[in-house]
């Protein structure tokens, strides 16, 4: 006999990115129990929401998963940190910032590989315009909050019911930096002159270009998913649940009277005791679970369960539920070169504030920053990690922009180092569209042990190649006009560093994740033997069972991947209360 108190209608793993909207739209319905479970704990940390407080947040238990990858033959033998947050609101709570959907062309080829035209660009743009709350205001490439989206007018969509008004949506807020420095201001100008125009806007379609990131910020907070879809909303809901320190130990698989078998519940560590949480009602309708913890999540849960490479559930001695091939392939990520110039302050500039290096190297310094921020939440201390982004070709028969620059007004020798004693700036580019594949496997039957990540990067010719071709792209720009009264000089890898061979090396040598895994749980037809989702996400020969995350993307999405995300789980709420 079941424990109704423990029964609900959706459950949702993951309380993230995605499993915030999902809990959102769905617990709307007030006929429909919804719980959310959160391995971490509340967002109440206050470096959550001070921007630069991501600096206190990765590397830090009470924030992050402290994952790191196994050693990586293409970094030349090295492991690297591998962040993802651990507390609501998920990777929001401790990554960039930074709004970018990517570009058209990612959703029409995802498109493609499922053969589903619901997620080509025009059918996914309304999906991110639903809960946007641009500046700007609304336009036909953006949403704002008190405008109805198009997707509220729309008589036959499930939202029209289900939410309250017709302005509901517009949760997600996206604001202009609130800091301007002059060395980013002129990298922008000797991008330019390299031959990238300038843009306003990166997520029109075409982010080819170069200007300063967005960032899903309020008035110089940081704005996470918790914050805009579970407070105050979810909250005041008497059909919602909400259970954080709290981690799945495994999905309840049963079979079913036609020989299939249907997912009914999942099974909970709650720090003294397992609880099962049911979907299923011993008599009655069914609900479904619902995967949102991420890339490296899912698939770890989705192989505990019995759901994943027969071989590998074997040898770790879990039965083999549903072999699926490809839960925890198809890893992708972007790898970051960081490329440091030391710079000089012109005849006649200020002394002070060139970059943050030599601004945050006193206790004066320091003062000056806090103070500015607490009164007016500007400053370094509202900085997202990367501020000046561009987005352009490796070489020029590349057919659409491949690289993505992020630049920053200081300098370190790896993260969590302290600023470099000169004044100096970073130049981070990224292959937007790799051709590695790695994996995320589990290491044990234990769903305390983390999982081996494997991203397996530069391990192909093509990405070798665009790796030591973007090293001449970063010199090739700072090498203009435009930079030249500040005397960049190369600290780091070095002008020594000229052949392809070399650049190559030193890639590995020097290379970091920018934190975007996708890909370990991706969408595909039925007849590609590696997909584990359908294209409404449904997983593969278990009923009740979906993923909503950044998992399913069949590609990595040209830009940066938390907004993305966001947009499938709108999709995946629509198809849900839709009953599909």
């Amino acid at each position: 006999m079941q424990d109704e108190s423990q029964v609900f209608d959706y459950i949702i793993i993951g309380a993230g990115t995605a499993g915030c909207l999902l809990a959102n739209r769905l617990s709307a319905d007030a006929s429909k129990r919804v719980l959310l479970i959160e391995a971490g704990r509340k967002d109440d940390y206050h470096w959550i929401h001070i921007p630069v407080g991501y600096l206190h947040c990765i590397g830090n238990p009470r924030t992050d998963w402290l994952y790191n990858t196994e050693p990586d033959a293409g970094l030349n033998g090295r492991a690297l940190r591998y962040p993802r947050g651990k507390t609501l609101g998920g990777c929001s709570s401790i990554n960039g910032m930074i709004y970018m959907r990517g570009q058209a062309r990612d959703y029409d080829q995802w498109a493609q590989l499922t053969g589903d035209m619901a997620w080509r660009w025009e059918n996914s743009l309304p999906h991110f315009k639903l809960h946007e709350d641009h500046y700007k205001g609304a336009d036909a490439m953006h949403g704002a909050r008190g405008t109805a989206p198009e997707l509220m007018q729309d008589k036959n969509h499930p939202y029209q019911k289900l939410l309250r008004h017709r302005n509901s949506g517009g949760e997600w807020r996206i604001e202009k930096q609130r800091l301007r420095w002059d060395i980013l201001d002129a990298f922008a100008e000797a991008a330019v002159q390299a031959g990238i125009p300038a843009t306003s806007d990166f997520n029109r379609g075409d982010n080819e270009g170069v200007g300063y990131f967005e960032v899903n910020q309020k008035k110089g907070w940081r704005w996470n998913t918790a914050k805009a879809f579970l407070r105050p909303a979810c909250y005041g809901r008497p059909n919602f649940e909400l259970w954080n320190n709290a981690q799945v130990c495994k999905l309840v698989i049963e079979p079913q009277a036609d020989g299939g078998q249907r997912c009914t519940g999942v099974e909970v560590w709650a720090g003294d005791e397992r609880i099962t949480a049911h979907s299923t009602r011993d008599s009655g309708p069914m609900g479904e679970v619902i995967l949102c913890a991420g890339s490296i999540g899912s698939p770890q849960i989705l192989q505990l369960s019995g759901i994943g490479p027969a071989a590998l559930l074997q040898q770790h001695g879990i039965p083999v539920l549903q072999d699926l091939p490809g839960v925890g392939a198809n890893l992708q990520d972007h790898l970051q070169i960081r490329s440091v110039y030391k710079v000089q302050n012109p005849p006649g500039g200020k002394s002070w504030g060139l970059s943050l290096n030599t601004m945050a190297n006193s206790l004066w310094g320091k003062a000056r920053i806090g103070l500015e921020y607490a009164l007016r939440q500007t400053g370094p201390m509202s900085m997202a990690p990367s501020q000046l982004g561009a987005f352009t070709r490796s070489s020029p028969d590349q057919p659409y922009a491949n690289l993505e620059y992020h630049v920053q007004p200081l300098s370190l020798d790896a993260f969590g180092e302290p600023l470099h004693s000169f004044n100096a700036f970073t130049a981070s580019v990224c292959n937007l569209n790799p051709t590695s594949r790695g994996t995320v496997h589990i290491k044990s039957s234990r769903f305390e042990d983390a999982p081996a990540i494997a991203p397996n990067y530069l391990s192909t010719a093509e990405d070798r190649q665009v790796a030591a071709d973007s090293l001449r792209v970063t010199r090739k720009i700072v090498s203009q006009g435009a930079l030249a009264k500040y005397k960049p000089e190369e600290f780091k890898p070095g002008v020594q560093f000229q052949t392809d061979e070399e650049l190559t090396r030193l890639a590995g040598d020097i290379a970091t994740t920018i934190f975007h895994p996708v890909g370990t749980t991706k969408m595909g037809k039925e007849d590609d033997p590696m997909a584990v989702v359908d294209s409404h996400l449904r997983v593969r020969g278990v009923r009740g069972l979906r993923v909503v995350d950044a998992g399913v993307m069949p590609l990595i999405t040209s830009g940066n991947t938390n907004s993305p995300t966001l947009m499938i789980a709108e999709k995946a709420a629509a198809w849900i209360q839709a009953g599909i």
